[in-house]
């Protein structure tokens, strides 16, 4: 590593004898601080910190970036999951002595402050900017050489994978913080960092690794009506506690209590359905299925935005030849037969020139209640091909999509904390969701269809459809039987 910015920080530091500023301005940090400070000295440029809740993680990192624009002019960003969550926490925040974070840029070396934009610029000509990932498009082209994600485990993760070019011609560098909420793109990340302590400096804390959280303090919080869930996540980096407000939780719970989590090969002589949520400006999702009778096994889990229905049907023919099986149909949501007015064809029509299989659409739901509703019903009837996150098969189960169900909640009350509205928060969660209400509402009208030479499977299936093959794959017992 080269250690040219740690000789920068000590002389930083020495400027204090002779009546000059010393950074971190107006911050001491604390023991378990130190660290990160430490990492970017000896020049880290990737940094993941999943710390608990209240260890000091955006007043860590802030005076990290004060530090940085003296050592090099140029545009760092410090990223929240939403914009105004960046002018109400840290813009305008305070700590709990009433200092504000801003105030930790020394004014001396301010050569002009924008509220309306949440800017800083120092004399040296570095530019301080706070922004919002729900309007990342406008930070595009921006040439950050730095950038903090706070709140990671929130955010759209898109956007660090718009911003990576950027920073790696720039030779910049980029830290997160997160506290878990369940196993997502944040977790994924930690796994990385984890496996990569020459690029990554992997830094998680727990309320045993600080101190800053007494036991009493947590005893007191769950007298006073913190859930369990809630504790082990916020305090103890749990990434199985369930997110607050999550629709499906006591479901998956199940489903993984019962054994219905694990690997699960394709047969190659059952057809394949998917089940789709269809995006414009968002993303497009679908779950690969094949069903039994009346066993559902989802077997695949595929997301992006951006991208022409084309790139789909290719994902599809590729995945159809890797696993030398075939569609049956393809089941979208209502809003498969709007026309696009851009090519004049609806996606259901798009998808069927693409002669990929049978395409058909839904009705659209009586109420997003009933979807969900039906959904909570399905999730106790799917055995999910489930790996974990760093494995390298990751990619080829539902994975992502099991931690999509798992994080659906609904939204929270801004002026009331606890309590929840009637509607979920639209997020990435939300599109595999969406994607799998898209499976329940079908199975419905399907299931009634079945007969008994249907659920018949000694005529459909062979020695590889047995319990004995799947436990075999995933590791697993039998305790009756795959078919139970």
């Amino acid at each position: 590593m080269n250690n040219s910015r740690a000789i920068a920080y000590d002389e930083l530091a020495d400027m204090e004898e002779d009546g000059n500023i010393k950074m971190p301005y107006r911050f001491t940090p604390r023991f378990y601080q130190e660290p990160v400070f430490d990492a970017m000295a000896l020049g880290y440029k990737r940094i993941a910190c999943p710390w608990h809740r209240r260890a000091g993680k955006d007043k860590t990192f802030l005076n990290i970036v004060a530090i940085e624009m003296l050592q090099r002019v140029g545009s760092y960003q410090y990223l929240f999951p939403e914009y105004t969550q960046g002018r109400r926490v840290l813009w305008e925040g305070m700590d709990r002595a009433g200092f504000p974070f801003m105030g930790h840029f020394p004014p001396q070396l301010i050569k002009k402050k924008h509220d309306s934009d949440m800017l800083i610029e120092y004399k040296n000509n570095s530019i301080f900017r706070i922004i919002g990932t729900d309007r990342w498009n406008s930070s595009m082209g921006t040439g950050a050489i730095g950038q903090v994600y706070s709140e990671f485990s929130l955010q759209n993760p898109a956007v660090w994978m718009y911003m990576q070019p950027i920073l790696i011609e720039n030779d910049g560098w980029a830290l997160f913080n997160w506290s878990p909420r369940g196993k997502n793109h944040a977790y994924e990340l930690g796994q990385l960092a984890k496996a990569d302590p020459g690029r990554w400096f992997y830094h998680p804390l727990t309320v045993d690794d600080t101190g800053a959280i007494t036991k009493a303090q947590i005893e007191q919080a769950r007298r006073d009506g913190m859930t369990d869930d809630m504790i082990e996540q916020e305090f103890y980096l749990s990434y199985e506690a369930a997110n607050p407000g999550a629709y499906y939780r006591e479901e998956m719970l199940a489903a993984k209590n019962t054994g219905r989590m694990l690997r699960i090969p394709v047969e190659t002589t059952l057809p394949v359905y998917t089940f789709w949520d269809l995006g414009m400006d968002d993303s497009t999702t679908i779950w690969v299925v094949q069903i039994l009778g009346r066993e559902v096994r989802a077997l695949a889990y595929y997301s992006n935005s951006g991208l022409a229905l084309s790139h789909y049907g290719n994902w599809l023919r590729k995945w159809q030849q890797d696993h030398l099986t075939s569609f049956d149909t393809h089941i979208l949501p209502h809003d498969g037969k709007v026309r696009d007015l851009s090519v004049g064809k609806s996606r259901q029509g798009i998808l069927e020139e693409m002669k990929i299989g049978k395409v058909i659409c839904m009705k659209k739901p009586e109420s997003k209640e009933d979807a969900i509703e039906k959904s909570r019903q399905m999730i106790g009837r799917v055995w999910f091909n489930y790996v974990e996150a760093d494995n390298k098969d990751t990619k080829e189960s539902c994975f992502k999509g099991v931690e999509t169900l798992r994080g659906y909640r609904r939204e929270m009350q801004e002026k009331n904390p606890g309590i929840f509205k009637c509607q979920p928060v639209h997020d990435k969660n939300s599109h595999g969701a969406d994607a799998f209400q898209t499976l329940a509402l079908w199975w419905e009208k399907y299931a009634k269809s079945l007969t008994a030479e249907d659920v018949d499977i000694s005529k459909l299936m062979g020695k590889t459809a047995s319990f004995d093959s799947h436990a075999a794959a995933s590791g697993a017992t039998s305790d009756g039987g795959w078919m139970k």
